[in-house]
């Protein structure tokens, strides 16, 4: 081990920081790439010559950072990036989102029909009970890994043919202006922390318990009524959303609660 390579113990610096900086070198000189395995708590501790308590501080920094992935019973690996999503603070779409940073983008279209609004969707879309809906089941993957699972719903009078389009490759907000002329102005998301289910699990290629994002989403067409709600499942060990905050000038009036508290 190179001098460099060793914990200061003279240094003003913490030794769980010193850690963190000689892991981080540590995979950069050995180019170690996504997935691949590092030393574990008792390996770093033996390596280094430092308590377990110093390991645990600096590989959870840099776990909340997102450079390493601890998994249960398996070890510590490199972290896959997660794709920062600004899906939450403007009204664009997965597909825009990816495309805005050099990734790609694939729908796997798993249904594509028009059925009966059940009671929450026709309440979403301001619709009667009843009434046909656009129902559009997607696996979408992000450089060919299964990244999001949506399930979107669509007034079928605002779209009649869309069933029938190819959305593999293409954004669906697109596709609603540029051939029906439903262009989206405004809406309402929020975002939930969930559990994936079996189910889920194996469709988005996790473990059954793993965490998901949970994004739900109205949104409002030019004529101000809803045309579009869905529920999207985001892989939590794949996604983050970034939010950017502006602070208002004090009105004294009361503001948008963004935090909702629900029992």
């Amino acid at each position: 081990m190179q001098a460099g390579d060793r914990i200061d113990r003279g240094s003003p610096l913490p030794m769980y920081y010193q850690l963190k900086q000689l892991i981080v070198r540590d995979i950069e000189r050995r180019r170690l790439q996504p997935g691949d395995r590092l030393l574990g708590d008792h390996e770093l501790c033996a390596r280094y010559d430092v308590s377990r308590t110093v390991v645990r501080q600096a590989l959870t920094d840099l776990e909340n950072e997102g450079l390493i992935e601890r998994v249960k019973g398996r070890g510590t690996f490199v972290a896959h990036p997660k794709t920062a999503e600004g899906l939450v603070q403007s009204l664009t779409g997965l597909f825009e989102d990816v495309a805005a940073r050099g990734g790609h983008l694939r729908s796997e279209v798993r249904r594509a029909e028009v059925l009966p609004a059940d009671a929450a969707v026709a309440a979403d879309l301001e619709m009667a009970p009843g009434d046909p809906v656009i129902h559009l089941e997607r696996l979408r993957f992000v450089d060919d890994e299964p990244w999001v699972w949506t399930v979107t719903h669509i007034p079928a009078v605002l779209a009649p043919g869309l069933v029938d389009e190819n959305l593999t490759d293409r954004s669906l907000y697109q596709v609603l202006e540029a051939s029906y002329g439903v262009r989206l102005v405004r809406g309402v998301r929020s975002v939930e922390a969930a559990v994936a289910s079996a189910a889920q699990a194996r469709l988005l290629g996790i473990r059954r318990g793993d965490p998901v994002l949970v994004l739900r989403s109205v949104s409002i067409g030019e004529s101000g009524r809803p045309v579009e709600s869905f529920l999207a499942l985001h892989r939590g060990d794949r996604s983050r959303f970034q939010v950017e905050l502006n602070r208002a000038a004090a009105s004294g009036r009361a503001g948008t609660p963004l935090v909702l508290v629900t029992s």
